[in-house]
């Protein structure tokens, strides 16, 4: 039992849309604003290093080895970074560093919308079902977020979304065009591994083991997607990078990337990221904003109602099991992540396809009107806040951003963000009688229009503020420096200075005990690019200090000499003899130097 697909001049015309959505919503000036610290530069840096070095097997950034993630990534912004005219099209470096994740969250909109025109759900308006998944997923705020940073997150999580999208296909039609093959499923698992590591298995595995229980076919799904033959495949795809990995850099490399950013993450709070087990009920209601209402009804909807065995009532026919098996999704994610016990938003990102699945088939159901008063009420709370900005607004403190909030009222982005959100509790309400893809694509339409109006001035802005002041810090550093001279950054670390300034840069935090690593490291710690010296040797360091840091009474004193401002930073060349008689003063104190403990996360 199945429905047909919808025709395909529909089909055309609304996978056309969906391609100029994606593109408003995350190709719109994405390359005319600067890396975004503290990550994203590091994911850059490595990767144009890779495109210039030529040495596309380890990351490298700031004279180090980089093990947190796999290679695709980097491989995907690299090969952008080896196009020539970069000083044309990619000033910033954010275009070659950023359109991965971009253009991941891309297919994943047409992933989504071109599944539900193949295989529609219900007869009711299945082509602006199609639609309004893809936009529910689209306008989500993390996809927002991470699909316009360069970090691997979106990739991963896009290529997650399309394993097991076409997982379900072949499950659903065996047999019914290329498509369905049992065999794609696990190549672009293969690549979901080499993007960010082996809980793309996890996630999987998970997502089909509820899947199978709840539909009472554990034994159909493993003969349609054939499992053992399906990891051959992924582990054809993704262990030859694993292995020459070890085999070059050995130990370190089994510690960091296994031990540290995969199981110690799983097991214990790393970098602080600790968070109560309920924090992912809470970016469930967050990340669907303001249609989670929706979105808890389509996972209710999913999972039908339950026999006293917590076991559905019912199977779903395959070909009309996408609801069902992207409630499935979704629980795989919330699981296993709220086990976890480091917890950050970007691990719900990979539930946020099937979230905007179980968005547009709620609507598309319709029914409970309950359900669509609470989304709209939720979205007129949303348009008043934007309203009241002038209240909420001066209460923002960022000192990273000094005239933010006058900057920020003045360009009246906010209020209009308002209107947009009023405007699209009219059009929800005026659609509602059509039925509720409609209502669902009327409300999302002003949504659409928020990003390029709203979202991306006040980015702008925002970088202007605080990523500027470093660009031009980075400038100011080619044009001060002598050769060989070291450089440092003390305070704030913004891995970004490394990328603009194309310098090896010691970073170190504004702690008396910092100083006395920054005296210690010049002499004994050696980089490629950063060699240890005397002060004898090189009798200068240069030095990005911010203004709070540079008020702390051990950083005073030193006789600096000031060789430029921007923002909150300044551009000190500090005599290292200073540097080092107020290290020797501090350690008399009981101050030592602790760099040469090992850390599992370095740059």
């Amino acid at each position: 039992m199945s429905l047909p697909p919808v025709a395909p001049v529909r089909r055309r015309q609304v996978l056309l849309l969906t391609a100029v959505a994606a593109a408003v919503l995350l190709l719109w000036r994405l390359g005319h604003t600067g890396l975004v610290d503290e990550t994203p530069p590091l994911f850059a840096a490595s990767a144009r290093a890779m495109a210039e070095t030529g040495d596309w097997l380890i990351p490298r950034v700031n004279g180090l080895p980089r093990y947190d993630k796999p290679p695709l990534i980097y491989w995907a912004m690299g090969l952008l970074y080896a196009l020539p005219g970069q000083e044309f099209w990619n000033p910033l470096g954010t275009w070659a560093a950023r359109l991965p994740s971009a253009l991941a969250c891309g297919a994943v909109m047409l992933g989504l919308a071109a599944t539900l025109l193949h295989w529609p759900q219900r007869p009711e308006r299945p082509a602006l079902a199609a639609l309004t998944a893809a936009l529910a997923y689209g306008l989500s705020p993390l996809v927002l977020l991470w699909g316009r940073i360069a970090v691997s997150d979106a990739l991963f999580s896009g290529l997650l979304a399309g394993s097991l999208l076409l997982a379900w296909q072949a499950y659903a039609a065996p047999g019914r065009g290329w498509r369905s093959g049992w065999w794609w499923p696990w190549l672009l698992l293969g690549l979901a591994v080499l993007a960010k590591g082996p809980v793309a298995v996890v996630l999987l595995g998970l997502t089909l083991l509820l899947f199978g229980w709840s539909q009472g076919e554990l034994g159909l799904l493993w003969r349609r997607l054939r499992p053992l033959s399906g990891l051959a495949i992924t582990a054809a795809v993704a262990l030859p990078w694993y292995g020459a990995a070890l085999l070059q850099e050995g130990e370190p490399f089994w510690r960091s990337f296994f031990g540290y950013h995969n199981l110690q993450r799983f097991t214990a709070v790393v970098n602080n990221h600790q968070q109560p087990w309920w924090f992912f009920a809470v970016v469930l209601v967050m990340a669907s904003l303001p249609v989670t209402p929706l979105l808890l009804l389509g996972l209710a909807q999913g999972l039908g109602r339950l026999r006293w065995n917590w076991r559905p009532a019912q199977p779903v026919a395959p070909p009309l099991s996408l609801q069902r098996f992207a409630a499935c999704w979704l629980l795989a994610v919330l699981l296993f992540f709220t086990v976890a016990a480091t917890k950050l938003p970007s691990y719900w990102l990979p539930a946020t396809p099937a979230a905007g699945l179980l968005v547009a088939l709620a609507a598309q159901r319709g029914g409970q009107r309950w359900c669509w008063s609470l989304t709209l009420l939720l979205t007129a709370v949303l348009a008043a806040g934007w309203l009241a900005s002038p209240l909420w607004v001066p209460l923002i403190v960022a000192p990273e951003m000094p005239g933010l909030v006058p900057q920020l009222l003045a360009g009246r982005w906010l209020l209009l963000g308002g209107l947009l959100y009023g405007l699209a509790v009219v059009l929800g309400l005026g659609l509602g009688r059509y039925g509720g893809a409609a209502a669902l694509l009327g409300l999302q339409g002003p949504l659409l229009a928020f990003v390029p109006l709203v979202l991306q001035p006040a980015w702008e802005l925002g970088d202007r503020l605080r990523g500027q002041p470093v660009r031009e810090m980075a400038a100011a550093l080619v044009r001060q420096s002598r050769p060989a001279e070291p450089v440092a950054m003390v305070g704030m670390l913004k891995p970004s200075l490394h990328y603009y300034g194309r310098r090896v840069v010691i970073y170190e935090g504004a702690e008396p005990h910092n100083l006395v690593n920054l005296a210690d490291r010049l002499r004994g710690e050696s980089r490629p690019g950063q060699p240890a010296s005397s002060p004898e040797a090189q009798p200068t360091v240069l030095v990005v200090i911010d203004a709070g840091t540079a008020d702390l009474a051990h950083w005073q004193g030193l006789a600096p000499e000031l060789l430029g401002r921007s923002g909150i930073y300044g551009l000190w060349r500090l005599d290292r003899r200073q540097l080092e008689q107020r290290a020797q003063q501090l350690g008399r104190q009981g101050v030592a130097a602790d760099w040469r403990v090992p850390r599992p996360e370095r740059y």
